[in-house]
């Protein structure tokens, strides 16, 4: 089986999120599985020079954008026996940013779907399931269905949309994406891709592709509301029968404190003590006082509303009160930015805010951090939880979504749990749980040991959700099994069938005549060649339509003439006499004996005796 995955993004060549990572880590995984899965992503400006000087050179060719005319270079490079395919164009992708900036978007991504779709072919690798990611690929499943199905080597392929965050849509003005498409005014329909008046690409994902997968159950749930739904709740309800939540996993080589070369000291399940040293180095590199007693709350990730950072805004105060310290990674909205560098500056020594994308940063506060702080208000999966507790950092998060799926709050009478949780949307809530894990952490020490290692010796991998994926592109390939007319292709039926066309063109007249014959005994081959052989039959049939009547249901159409001809004459019926009379003789001749037997005098009758006569001879 061969699987071509398309993304935006791919780890460890570009990234802004857990999009990145699941692209970089998956099919790692899916590939022990015995799959040939490979890669297809923009060759942006900035992935780093040492991949880009690996790359080889596959080809290049021209696709038609609108009236542009636009370069495709193919760059090819196998990394962890996974072979990556890179989309070159300088004009969309050679800028010093991934997203956003250029005000092109729409533009930028409808050329990366033309160029794929055109790619295919040229580049010798026609997939079985073209797995796509997320709102940048959406238009390729409608390109698929739309313009290119009909060609032969699309005919077979297969998709899967993979939504990693429905918020972000894609949504551009239609006008410009037909410009530059051309799918056609019955494309952009409600139950296509229009959305309140304008074109969404991550619709024409939901609505084209054969299967759509979201990176958690819970959030596979939970789209299906208006609440979480985007405005396309009705659509995920409506398509709930090809909707799979699968969780996504890490990347458990990457994120391995027994061997990350990343973090200041190197430690597991087995030697928890030596996480301290991350600790107070963590503390010295981001200029917070040092101090192994202070709980040490870290946060990695994206500052957007989506990452309940207005929570933290509400109660700062609150949270600094429990006399916990706040290391901050991230980029993102600008107001978040301006929250914590004022945070930064006016809590100086216990915050400490670094607004950039720093992976080597990222791996020191999950290593160093006591508790690990995602109070989202909404988390297709998340990633970050699942590292933090891989590197023995307890997260505090809010059950939503994969956080709800991955982290189970600790239980004082059970003792079990791996991490502390809240339910509501609310700023107290959250500054609740903080102060609670706060204590834990400061008068239960030996609990709070017993969590850390449950934490760390958790599944996090990708073993199972890969076979998952793997099982559903099964299901989706399968060849289907063609059901055709009747249980035999040879039995009598199928050879009956063609018989009356083949010999009279239009055998339905005696059937419009006399309606109470069965249907099926209409179509009878002595009929047939009674009518073949005479030139002129319509005239005896206007002067006397009894006839027809009788010899139309002479025998059933499912035994063998043969035998027919054998039992009408053993029976001696007027039926089977006017049938076994030769073609040659006037039509006449062979009306008259059955009225004469069965009685002129009511014409319609004699045509349902013969049958009774039949069945009992």
């Amino acid at each position: 089986m061969k699987v071509l995955f398309v993304a935006s993004e791919c780890v460890p060549f570009s990234k802004t999120g857990g999009l990145a990572d699941v692209v970089g880590a998956l099919p790692k995984e899916i590939k022990k599985s015995g799959v040939d899965v490979r890669v297809i992503t923009p060759l942006y400006s900035a992935i780093p020079e040492k991949w880009r000087s690996k790359m080889e050179h596959l080809l290049y060719f021209y696709v038609n954008l609108g009236w542009r005319r636009q370069y495709v270079g193919i760059e090819k490079l196998t990394v962890n026996d996974i072979t990556y395919y890179f989309v070159d164009n300088e004009y969309y992708f050679g800028r010093s940013y991934i997203y956003g900036l250029g005000g092109d978007e729409g533009e930028r991504f409808a050329f990366l779907a033309r160029a794929v779709m055109e790619a295919l072919p040229k580049i010798d690798f026609v997939p079985d399931v073209l797995h796509c990611h997320d709102w940048q690929t959406g238009l390729i499943p409608a390109l698929l269905e739309i313009q290119y199905r009909v060609l032969k080597p699309y005919q077979k392929i297969k998709t899967v949309f993979t939504v990693h965050n429905l918020q972000y849509q894609g949504i551009f003005p239609i006008d410009q994406i037909e410009e530059l498409v051309s799918l056609g005014g019955l494309a952009y329909t409600p139950d296509h891709l229009e959305f309140y008046g304008q074109c969404s690409f991550m619709k024409g994902g939901l609505t084209f592709a054969q299967k759509i997968t979201t990176v958690s159950p819970t959030y596979s749930e939970e789209i299906k509301t208006a609440y979480y739904g985007e405005r396309l709740d009705g659509l995920m309800r409506e398509r709930a029968q090809d909707l799979t939540g699968i969780l996504n996993g890490i990347d458990t080589e990457e994120y391995d404190p027994k061997t990350d070369p990343l973090i200041e000291s190197r430690f597991g399940p087995d030697s928890m003590d030596k996480k301290l040293a991350n600790k107070i180095s963590l503390q010295r590199e981001m200029g917070l006082q040092e101090g192994a007693d202070i709980p040490l709350i870290g946060m990695v990730g994206r500052l957007s509303s989506q990452k309940g950072l207005d929570l933290i805004e509400r109660v700062l105060d609150g949270l600094m009160a429990t006399g916990c310290q706040l290391a901050v990674l991230g980029m993102g909205e600008d107001r978040y930015v301006d929250l914590f560098n004022w945070a930064q500056w006016k809590y100086a020594g216990r915050i400490a805010s670094r607004i950039e994308m720093n992976h080597t940063l990222a791996h020191r506060i999950y290593a160093g951090a006591d508790m690990f702080l995602m109070p989202s208000m909404f988390e297709p999966c998340g990633l970050s939880q699942m590292i933090s507790m891989r590197y023995g950092t307890l997260p505090v998060v809010r059950e939503t979504g994969g956080l709800r799926d991955t982290v189970l709050s600790y239980n004082e009478i059970t003792g079990t749990g791996n991490g502390f949780t809240f339910l509501n949307y609310n700023a107290h809530d959250m500054l609740h749980v903080v102060e609670r894990a706060v204590d834990c952490y400061r008068n239960h020490p030996d609990v709070w040991k017993r969590l850390m290692e449950r934490a760390m010796r958790g599944e996090y991998g990708w073993d199972q959700s890969a076979q998952h994926y793997v099982d559903l592109y099964k299901e989706l390939t399968k060849p289907v099994r063609k059901i055709r007319p009747g249980k035999d292709a040879t039995a009598e039926p199928a050879e009956a069938a063609p018989e009356p066309a083949a010999d009279t063109p239009a055998p339905a007249a005696p059937a419009v005549e006399a309606p109470a014959a069965p249907i099926e005994e209409a179509p009878v081959v002595p009929a047939a060649e009674v009518a073949a052989e005479t030139p002129a039959p319509a005239a005896p049939a206007a002067e006397t339509p009894a006839a027809p009547i009788e010899v139309t249901p002479a025998a059933p159409a499912k035994k063998p003439r043969a035998k027919k001809a054998a039992a009408s004459t053993e029976a001696a019926s007027p039926v089977a006499e006017a049938a076994a009379a030769p073609a040659k003789k006037p039509r006449a001749k062979k009306s008259a004996e059955p009225v004469t037997e069965a009685g002129a005098e009511a014409p319609v009758k004699p045509a349902r005796k013969p049958r009774a006569k039949k069945t009992e001879a």
